[in-house]
Parts: C-alpha cells; sequence; structure tokens
C-alpha cells in the first residue's frame, strides 16, 4: 500500500516537473516573441519601393498605393500592435480581458482594408466595428456587475473574486473555443 502511494507521488511529482518545462518554454518563446517585435517592425525596409514586388515565393502589386514599401511600412504598423494584443489577449488573467477584443477587431479590419480596399484605409471601420461592440462592450458590463454584486453581498477581496471570474481552459484551443 505504501509502495503505491509513493509511486503516486512520484508520476504526481514528474507530472509537475514536466508541467514547469512546458511553462517555462511557452513563456521563453513569448518572451522572445516580444523582445524581437522591432527587428520584426522593421522587416519593411527589405520591400523595395517600387509598385509592383516580386519574389520567388509572391506577387505584390501595390496598385493606386505606387509604393510597395510604403504599404508593408503601413502593415507592419498594424501587425505589430496586432500581435501584441493577441499575445496580451491570451495571457491576461484578468476579469476585463474581453475588452481587448474591440482593439484587436479593429486592427484586423485596418488590415484587410489594407490589402482588401485599396486607398480607403480606415474609412468605415466603425461601422463593422458595432457588430464587435454590441457583443463584447454588454457583456463587459454584465461581468462587473456581478463583480460588484457579490463585493457588495460578501466582503471578499478583489483578488477572490478575479479568480472566481477567471476561466481556467487546459490549453491555448480551448481558451479560443471558449470565445466562439
Amino acid at each position: 500500500m505504501q509502495n503505491k502511494h509513493l509511486k503516486s507521488k512520484e508520476s504526481h511529482s514528474k507530472f509537475q516537473e514536466a508541467d514547469k518545462k512546458g511553462v517555462l518554454i511557452k513563456g521563453s518563446f513569448i518572451a522572445t516573441l516580444i523582445a524581437i517585435t522591432p527587428y520584426l517592425f522593421s522587416l519593411y525596409n527589405s520591400v523595395p519601393s517600387t509598385q509592383v514586388w516580386d519574389t520567388l515565393l509572391f506577387y505584390y502589386d501595390s496598385k493606386s498605393w505606387e509604393n510597395a514599401n510604403l504599404v508593408f511600412w503601413i502593415f507592419t504598423g498594424k501587425i505589430i500592435p496586432l500581435l501584441l494584443l493577441f499575445i496580451w489577449f491570451f495571457t491576461c488573467k484578468h476579469w476585463w480581458f474581453h475588452s481587448l477584443i474591440v482593439p484587436l477587431a479593429m486592427y484586423i479590419f485596418q488590415i484587410f482594408d489594407l490589402f482588401f480596399q485599396d486607398q480607403e484605409l480606415d474609412k468605415f471601420q466603425l461601422i463593422y466595428m458595432i457588430p464587435v461592440m454590441a457583443i463584447v462592450i454588454p457583456s463587459i458590463y454584465l461581468i462587473r456587475a456581478r463583480l460588484f454584486n457579490k463585493i457588495n453581498d460578501a466582503n471578499k477581496s478583489l483578488e477572490e473574486l478575479e479568480e472566481e471570474f477567471k476561466i481556467k481552459p487546459k490549453n491555448i484551443w480551448n481558451k479560443i473555443k471558449q470565445y466562439f
């Protein structure tokens, strides 16, 4: 009986050690990605200042922009904050992290406009943002209302209440699934 209990502790210890290594690897990857964002932003410098950019992998015509370098400078100015917002969204542990969906959607619409609606960048993005905001803002208000009701009903600390509202998915795929 004692031998079985000892084996159980060993396997649990090995599982915790493997889990810590996984967290360390994920954290290192995220930290490295954040640290190299200035270099990712400067990738536009490798794009020629011509209307057409033809490589072995793809062909890009900047059409009325007439400068592929300008288009990719704007693109990197949109994709880097989008990348950082995604990292923040998937690593945030606060009850209000759903509000990050609004700027995420805004940057996605701006990138879409950049490549598919040539020269009308940011023109009608607020119209497209209304459905996103119509879902996100009321849901954040409801979470806030529940939070303050619990504060008034029971004398719990804010940290205890945030802990109750946290959704703890096992992996990134489960975290993505909880929103859809």
